[in-house]
């Protein structure tokens, strides 16, 4: 690919890795981390559900609902981080289905502030990622092993799920071929099929075998270093002025 490329623009193409993330200090995230954590330490290994989808995306009231319930479909714990609204000026503020707290009380949580997402995907009991597919947050659920279930909203998204597909480290929520529309059933079928079901098994065993390709620091820094190298190398007056 980077000969194809080079080929293309006539300019030298370098790869600099994947770049993945670290775990940040305690500082500001300490207090929601610790109520996060006494939780999580409280769940069976490998049983929750960890819900996120960035923070650019924003699902509509309708796709809310139907994610809503299907989580509640699905019999599993999760961890649902959900922005309600786009600032204070956004005049649509999501809403949960009606009585959906109290009917998933003890065995969900709905956060609807910034979380610790690499320390919540790094938890034993978090057994699956229902994720948008942007980069990053497929970065980290490699990092940490967690099989990814696929509801994407914009940009980029589709077609780093259709390349987590065709890989099988991940499985896209049916959605209908008209409209785009996806039902609670879907949601709740294709978590319990990623996490549990034999069907689901080279979801789990793929996003193993694909880690040292993300997280390999040996990789990882030789990439960085021969950036560098290349900028080093081909640094000139003209280019500094």
């Amino acid at each position: 690919m980077n000969q194809v490329l080079e080929d293309i623009y006539q300019k030298p193409v370098i790869p600099v890795g994947q770049l993945p993330n670290t775990v940040s200090k305690e500082g500001e995230e300490k207090d929601t981390w610790q109520w996060m954590i006494d939780w999580l330490d409280k769940q069976v290994e490998g049983t929750v559900v960890y819900v996120a989808f960035g923070s650019e995306a924003k699902p509509s009231q309708e796709e809310v609902t139907e994610i809503g319930l299907g989580l509640e479909k699905s019999k599993l714990p999760f961890l649902w981080v959900l922005k309600l609204q786009r600032g204070p000026c956004d005049p649509e503020v999501l809403r949960l289905p009606e009585g959906f707290e109290e009917r998933t009380r003890g065995r969900g949580v709905v956060c609807s502030t910034w979380v610790p997402q690499l320390k919540i995907l790094g938890h034993v009991a978090v057994g699956g990622f229902l994720t948008h597919s942007g980069w990053s947050s497929v970065v980290e659920a490699v990092q940490n092993e967690k099989p990814m279930v696929l509801l994407t909203f914009l940009a980029d998204q589709g077609i780093n799920a259709r390349v987590l597909e065709e890989k099988k480290m991940g499985y896209s929520v049916p959605r209908d071929e008209h409209d785009g529309s996806f039902t609670s059933d879907s949601v709740a079928h294709s978590l319990r099929l990623v996490m549990f079901e034999e069907e689901g098994r080279p979801y789990r065993e793929n996003i193993k075998d694909v880690k040292d390709l993300f997280v390999n620091t040996e990789n990882q820094e030789r990439y960085i270093e021969n950036l560098l190298n290349l900028l080093s190398e081909r640094r000139a007056p003209n280019l500094m002025a």
